[in-house]
């Protein structure tokens, strides 16, 4: 992540320290109203769990959510409508909505706390509601505040991004896990209260991961594309955005080619990247990454050596510590690399 950020929580001298990227999650706090600041700080964690984990899920991608791709405020005209785009505003209006929902569950908020409202209620065969669930209404609603108040615009992709935010949103419901415990006589079960608990937030990415898979792209005139996110751009007919679809991650423009560095689009290619070959404990998308970030790239893949130093031969010694020796091994690690004698190519719009 990038160096830190500091965000001030308007009056008073109360201020949150915390690692970000170059993107700014000011722009929640400099938006949402003032009613709402005792909310920032869980917006900016919020936000920032979400460029984490678009992270990790596009770690071994050719686009692995760089730091310039993160500003979700689209008030800059070359901002782009591809599907990468649509995963960055659905995860992180997904991960507003996670963490407040979750800090009002705790009991983090005075005006907030778990979802009752379904408590005795039967629920299904041998169940009914009780418990606490979390309280994804408070959730979504306060992450709509924040992340939707950022899209100024009036044009396709100003209702692309909202539509994205919302596809977020609902990710966090759909997710959501059922847990219950038993009651009756010696432990019968005869009857059971459940509540609704919001999923590791590793399984809300990998949702939206599997969304973006299938993304759906919406043909629009290119001239509401080109006119940005300004004022006098043009609402697309709202037909175009399907009511079926309000659940799926949707792009309006194809993605470029992110093998080749071009400075224009802020696309650093993947020269120079890791990639992973022969490994443990790793996905077969993984092991193939050397061939997606490499290879297929017209690039090779150069393996370089280097001594690690890890604890080994640890043991317990009475009462209570445990001492380790310090071993030293090599590990292999991959590159891509461009061949020797091939021609430099920084791509189309490079500096």
């Amino acid at each position: 992540m990038g160096g830190l950020l500091m965000l001030r929580v308007a009056v008073g001298i109360c201020c949150v320290t915390f690692g970000a990227s170059a993107w700014s999650v000011n722009n929640f706090l400099i938006t949402g109203p003032k009613a709402y600041l005792t909310y920032t700080t869980s917006v900016a964690l919020g936000a920032q769990s979400g460029i984490e984990e678009c992270k990790f899920q596009f770690a071994w991608e050719r686009w692995n959510c760089p730091e310039n791709a993160l500003q979700l405020s689209t008030h800059n005209r070359l901002r782009s409508a591809t599907r990468e785009t649509s995963f960055i505003h659905a995860i992180s209006s997904a991960g507003v909505m996670y963490t407040i929902t979750k800090n009002c569950s705790m009991g983090d908020f005075e005006n907030c706390g778990c979802d009752e409202s379904k408590n005795g209620k039967t629920g299904g065969h041998g169940w009914i509601w009780g418990g606490c669930s979390d309280n994804v209404e408070f959730g979504e609603r306060i992450s709509k505040l924040f992340v939707d108040s950022l899209e100024k615009g009036k044009d396709a992709r100003a209702l692309m991004n909202l539509h994205n935010n919302r596809a977020g949103r609902l990710a966090v419901r759909a997710t959501m896990k059922r847990t219950c415990k038993c009651h009756g006589i010696s432990g019968s079960c005869s009857i059971q209260t459940c509540w609704l608990q919001l999923a590791n937030f590793r399984e809300l990415g990998n949702y939206l991961k599997a969304k973006y898979e299938r993304a759906l792209k919406i043909e629009m005139d290119k001239r509401q594309l080109r006119a940005g996110n300004s004022a006098e751009g043009h609402w697309v007919p709202t037909e175009a955005f399907l009511p079926s679809a309000e659940a799926e991650l949707i792009f309006l423009e194809e993605s470029p080619d992110y093998c080749t560095r071009n400075s224009s689009l802020g696309i650093y290619g993947t020269e120079g990247r890791e990639c992973l070959q022969n490994s443990r404990n790793t996905s077969r998308w993984e092991q193939c990454s050397c061939g997606r970030l490499c290879t297929e790239c017209g690039l090779q893949v150069e393996e370089r050596r280097t001594e690690a130093i890890s604890s080994c031969n640890c043991k317990f010694q009475w009462c209570c510590t445990v001492k380790c020796d310090q071993c030293r091994h090599v590990v292999s690690k991959y590159y891509c690399t461009r061949s020797p004698g091939s021609a430099w190519s920084w791509g189309k719009g490079s500096a």
